[in-house]
């Protein structure tokens, strides 16, 4: 079971139209498309092609650990740099890695109370 079947969850579309998903009106995960700037600063380098999710995750550590553990799916971008997200390249996340993301950027946005009822199960 993830942190998705276990409650106040909502869907809706976040400030520029993408859809977005909360907890107790925290978004811990979001449609991120690449805006003109984004895509500037790659160069000459390709973008990665998407669908792209961006996932909240506990703090700048675990973005790190987790960008370490995934290095062909999970990336960032300068304008995710001192934030605690990570982006995702859908097309190429295992559904295990997708499924935990989730969960923990669920579990790093819930209130304290709900996200220890949900650990607890």
């Amino acid at each position: 079971m993830t942190a998705l079947h276990t409650g106040p969850l909502s869907r809706r579309a976040g400030r520029h139209g993408n859809r977005t998903w909360f907890v107790a009106g925290k978004a811990f995960a979001w449609e991120r498309p690449f805006s003109k700037a984004d895509i500037r600063r790659f160069g000459d380098k390709t973008p990665p092609g998407g669908p792209i999710l961006a996932v909240r995750v506990a703090d700048l550590g675990e973005k790190e650990a987790v960008l370490a553990a995934n290095p062909g799916a999970f990336f960032t971008i300068p304008h995710f740099d001192g934030y605690s997200a990570v982006l995702i390249q859908l097309p190429e996340a295992s559904a295990a890695a997708l499924r935990e993301a989730i969960t923990d950027g669920w579990l790093a946005c819930a209130p304290p109370k709900l996200a220890d009822e949900y650990l607890r199960r």
